[in-house]
């Protein structure tokens, strides 16, 4: 599922793209990619008919497109959604479910959606924060990001530092990758109880959070198939600098021990088990 630095490199290509132009007209193919519009897929495309996007935003894993009516078009790629930014003559994708034309002729918009797990929606006056994600918490590459409260947050936690890194209401933006990057950057195991982190191992450790997800950003994300890409249908390239994350088996690259696989929350976490030991408390959950 993209992360933080997927959605960022998507919202950075619609600011380039569609940015201060006016849709024409929008075409649902899917209804399910417009589920959570309550109205229906024709609302969606009434509303959105003459409405200028002015801005692009994120909040977490999270899309937002203002527009000039105050509404907002809010979106979440899912497991496999694309925003493409396509030319009008080039063929359809085999997973198009929404299609937008703008009045300027100039490329149109495709939302591609293979496992239909993403989708679209307008929020009413949702242009300066869409109230469907208002509980979802800051990221650290906010510059609103206060760290001194997320770090008492995370201390306060009764949980495992993985769980608590994966908490959107906690920290935004962080999914299964990132956290065991930053996990192995800090030494930390997954398992280790949050409240028992001192002060300056959480602070660390957030700075860590903070590099991964910033030199993923400045490569484009990380790409393991092709159901992740740019709004111009480019991979990211942050696979190729992952310590931990998938190399099971392999020699960590500090210390040389195999990487370990462990069940997580139906998920996979990797890790060294001679940089990260276990805790000798199990994290809670």
């Amino acid at each position: 599922m993209p992360e933080l630095p997927e959605v960022e490199t998507v919202r950075s290509g619609l600011a380039r793209w569609v940015v201060g132009r006016t849709i024409a007209t929008v075409e649902v193919r899917h209804p399910r990619a417009v589920r959570r519009h309550p109205a229906g897929a024709q609302d969606f495309a009434d509303v959105l008919a003459g409405r200028t996007i002015t801005e692009a935003r994120r909040r977490g894993k999270y899309l937002w497109l203002p527009l000039d009516s105050g509404d907002a078009v809010v979106g979440h790629l899912g497991m496999s959604g694309q925003l493409l930014v396509q030319p009008a003559e080039a063929a359809e994708e085999k997973h198009l479910h929404i299609r937008f034309d703008f009045t300027d002729g100039g490329p149109q918009l495709r939302f591609v959606d293979q496992r239909t797990f993403g989708g679209l929606a307008v929020s009413p006056g949702g242009a300066t924060l869409p109230a469907e994600i208002a509980h979802i918490a800051l990221d650290p590459m906010d510059a609103a990001f206060v760290e001194a409260d997320f770090l008492a947050a995370l201390r306060r936690r009764r949980t495992a530092v993985k769980r608590a890194l994966l908490d959107q209401t906690l920290i935004s933006g962080v999914g299964n990758i990132y956290a065991d990057e930053a996990l192995w950057r800090a030494k930390l195991h997954g398992e280790r109880p949050s409240d028992e982190l001192t002060k300056p191992a959480a602070s660390r450790l957030l700075g860590h959070v903070r590099d991964v997800l910033g030199e993923a950003i400045e490569v484009g994300g990380t790409t393991f198939d092709a159901l992740y890409v740019n709004v111009n249908g480019e991979s990211g390239y942050f696979d190729r600098s992952l310590n931990a994350y998938g190399r099971e088996g392999e020699p960590c690259p500090r210390c040389g021990s195999p990487i370990r696989r462990e069940q997580f929350m139906n998920r996979s976490s990797y890790s060294c088990p001679r940089c990260q030991p276990r805790p000798r408390t199990v994290g809670r959950a």
